[in-house]
């Protein structure tokens, strides 16, 4: 009995070394589970704080992206504001271009029209001008021939009264109611008034001051009715036809 407990506890020995080494064994892989669980677990971990870390970047990135995105889209919404205002501006300009365009056209046509108006205006005003100084040169003209061929008529009929006061201061003072010096005197009257209506007239010399402008002074006398430089003796008539001298009166002036 002593033998078989001994053999009994001899194998149970063994069986306890076995039991003992897998449990070791088991404690081992156990051990190696857990280090390599441990292990997934830490990569697990830090996969997931990587995934973590990647959606904070995406995230950040995505925010930085949108932000930008954003500002783009600010940025374009403001160009395109700006372009709009510019073509808006562009079109303003373009349309009061044009009405300035059309303005000033309209004004060079009426400008020109104008000046048209002004040209043929002026013309007129020249023309009219012409004429009314051809106007007055041809009265001017007119009246100068006229009075150059009245007073060469004057001059010629001047002889002839001269003659008539001539005969009529020779008639003797029995003779001058006779009818024939009455009928010479008339005649000589009705030729003087007739030159008086056409403008001549006598000039006025006896007692008158010398004037070189109508006397013509033929000599020098003494006189004690008038003075110094007076007309004392007319020795012809002098004649004016209206304001111009046809003939000076020749006179005697007293020294």
């Amino acid at each position: 009995m002593g033998k078989n407990k001994a053999d009994e506890e001899l194998k149970k020995k063994p069986q306890a070394a076995e039991e003992t080494k897998k449990k070791d064994e088991t404690s081992e892989q156990a051990e190696v589970e857990a280090q390599k669980a441990a292990k997934e677990d830490g990569a697990d971990e830090k996969e997931a704080q990587a995934k973590a870390d990647k959606a904070d970047e995406d995230k950040d990135v995505n925010g930085e992206t949108g932000a930008e995105d954003a500002a783009e889209t600010e940025e374009a919404s403001e160009t395109d504001a700006a372009e709009e205002a510019e073509e808006d501006g562009d079109d303003a300009e373009e349309k009061a271009s044009g009405d300035k365009k059309k303005l000033f056209s309209k004004r060079e046509k009426k400008d020109k029209k104008d000046e048209k108006i002004e040209e043929l205006t002026d013309r007129v005003a020249r023309q009219m001008a012409e004429f009314e100084n051809f106007r007055k040169r041809t009265e001017k003209e007119k009246s100068q021939m006229f009075e150059t061929g009245a007073k060469s008529i004057i001059e010629k009929i001047l002889p002839v009264i001269d003659n008539f006061e001539r005969g009529l201061a020779a008639v003797p003072e029995e003779e001058k109611d006779s009818p024939f010096v009455d009928g010479m005197d008339k005649i000589y009257k009705q030729l003087l008034t007739e030159l008086e209506n056409a403008g001549v007239k006598s000039i006025e010399a006896v007692g008158q001051e010398f004037d070189p402008e109508l006397h013509n002074a033929v000599m020098q006398v003494e006189s004690e009715e008038y003075e110094s430089g007076t007309v004392a003796q007319e020795l012809q008539k002098g004649y004016k036809y209206r304001d111009t001298v046809v003939r000076h009166s020749m006179v005697a002036v007293v020294q």
